[in-house]
C-alpha cells in the first residue's frame, strides 16, 4: 500500500512510563534501537494499526495503555535507495507516519517481545524522553525529533498522571 508519492502509510509509537521515560526497543540481531512502528494495512485506521503493532511488537493490549496524543499530520522520511529492495526502487520512497504517544498503565512485566512469531526486538529498556539521537538510524532522526516535539506537551497535560511513586 504505497501512496502516489511513493510513501507507505505507517504508525510510530512513543510509549512512556509514569516517569515519562520512553520505551526503546533493540532491533533483533542488530545494534540499533528504535520506537515500535509498523505499516497500516488496507482498511485499517491509524489507531487500529497502532494497537495491532503494539501487540505484535511489544505484547501490550489496549487495556495496558492510554493514548495521550497523536500527530496531526503525516510525518515522512525517505529511505536511502540502497536500503530499498530492488523491485521497489523507483516506486517506493519511504514511510509516512502518524505517531502516537501512549502512557503505560500496566506493568513492565506486561511487556512481551515474544508475542508474535516474528519478533522485531530482542531487548528493550526505558530511556529519557529525549533519547540520544545518535542511537537512531540517520534517516529517521528528523521524524523522531518532530514526533517527540509535537507530542511532548501531552505528557504534561496527562491529568491521570498524579502517581508520584517510583514503582
Amino acid at each position: 500500500m504505497i501512496d502516489r508519492d511513493g510513501y507507505r502509510p505507517n504508525v510510530g509509537i512513543i510509549l512512556c512510563n509514569p516517569r515519562n521515560e520512553v520505551f526503546w526497543g533493540k532491533r533483533i540481531r542488530e545494534h540499533s534501537w528504535q520506537f515500535p512502528q509498523g505499516g497500516i494495512k488496507q482498511g485499517e485506521s491509524p489507531e487500529q494499526a497502532m494497537y495491532r503493532e503494539l501487540e505484535e511488537e511489544v505484547g501490550l493490549h489496549p487495556e495496558h495503555v492510554r493514548i495521550l496524543g497523536r500527530t496531526r499530520d503525516w510525518l515522512r522520511y525517505d529511505v536511502p535507495t540502497h536500503w530499498v529492495k530492488r523491485e521497489w526502487r523507483g516506486s517506493y520512497r519511504g514511510q509516512k507516519q502518524i505517531w502516537f504517544l501512549l502512557r503505560l498503565t500496566g506493568r513492565d512485566t506486561d511487556v512481551s517481545l515474544r508475542a508474535s512469531s516474528h519478533p522485531e526486538f530482542d531487548a528493550w529498556r526505558w530511556s529519557e524522553y529525549w533519547v540520544p539521537m545518535e542511537a537512531v538510524i540517520e534517516f529517521k532522526r528528523d521524524v523522531y525529533k518532530r514526533a517527540l516535539s509535537e507530542l511532548e506537551p501531552h505528557l504534561h497535560t496527562d491529568h491521570h498522571h498524579h502517581r508520584r511513586d517510583a514503582a
